[in-house]
């Protein structure tokens, strides 16, 4: 048997949801999965020629947790990887590897893991919850870890929302993104977030969109890793004065997402104003509004019933 798997993009903490928010954004990796002795990955797009091909690959081990998590012997995959999303970019390049391997291996088992087994699996793997729920479970997902494993829940989101995503063409490590944060803040700092974050699902919920701006601010990541993207807050206040309701980090960076309300004019406008606002500051990039995916991962049999 043979499975095709299709796994979004995503942006995790959308200000000041630290690593708790997600968003599903329509840009796609896909993986086509066998059984086959040993492990044989072939990758096209995204890491061609740099990603690991054998069982180290990432897609690759989460086909085998998934079979271990079953309790089922692994006797190898043949893998085909053709990837979209950027990597070391802040859009769950690796929350997609991870997904993609997991629902791929679970649907060549038949499908014995429940989606909350995979979302645990998943979220372990990547060591937080937020990216993978989002590619997992689409939309605008709440997530939380804990002992037990992790929760998530996934929620509408206004569609007249445009999302503009600047890719710059420079990476970044995950790892550096956290070690520059602290390993205490103060309590008005907290609280700060929590008002924000809570204002910011009741927005998006009623549709308030006079007050995203507010809601769309951080104290707890943002402000400490703008040492490693110091051209942050110019290209977050062009956006703003092209017509965005607010920009933030995506993810851990240095890609930043951007949110308008208006026209697919408006949020073109707004994703020129960015590029060129990075440009000033020495980087390409390129951006675009990206349509929200609210699926999550698919996965379809190739050659017999779906």
């Amino acid at each position: 048997m043979k499975v095709h798997v299709r796994v979004p993009a995503s942006s995790a903490n959308l200000g000041p949801g630290f690593d708790s928010l997600g968003l599903a954004l329509a840009l796609y990796n896909e993986v086509t999965a066998e059984e086959a002795d040993g492990v044989r990955v072939a990758v096209e797009g995204e890491g061609a020629g740099r990603l690991a091909a054998n069982e180290r690959n990432v897609v690759a081990r989460g086909v085998s947790a998934a079979y271990d998590a079953a309790g089922r012997r692994f006797p190898g995959c043949a893998l085909t990887c053709v990837n979209r999303i950027p990597l070391s970019r802040g859009l769950g390049s690796s929350a997609a590897a991870w997904v993609g391997g997991l629902v791929a291996g679970n649907a060549l088992l038949g499908s014995p893991l429940d989606r909350s087994t995979v979302l645990t699996l998943a979220a372990r793997a990547e060591g937080h919850p937020d990216n993978v729920a989002a590619a997992l479970l689409g939309g605008l997902t709440v997530s939380a870890g804990g002992g037990d494993g992790a929760i998530a829940v996934a929620l509408p989101v206004p569609s007249d929302l445009h999302w503009v995503t600047l890719i710059p063409e420079i990476t970044s490590a995950t790892s550096e993104a956290r070690a520059v944060l602290p390993s205490s803040v103060p309590r008005e700092d907290a609280v700060f977030n929590v008002q924000r974050v809570a204002l910011l699902l009741a927005a998006l919920q009623t549709q308030r969109m006079d007050v995203l701006g507010t809601a769309l601010d951080d104290r707890l990541h943002q402000p400490y890793r703008v040492r490693l993207f110091p051209w942050l807050p110019s290209v977050a206040d062009a956006a703003r004065k092209a017509g965005a309701l607010g920009c933030v980090l995506s993810g851990a960076g240095p890609a930043l997402l951007a949110v308008v309300a208006g026209t697919e004019g408006e949020a073109s406008a707004v994703a020129r104003a960015m590029e060129e606002a990075l440009a000033r500051a020495g980087i390409a990039g390129a951006a675009n509004a990206l349509a929200v995916d609210r699926q999550g991962a698919v996965s379809v049999k190739l050659g017999g019933p779906p």
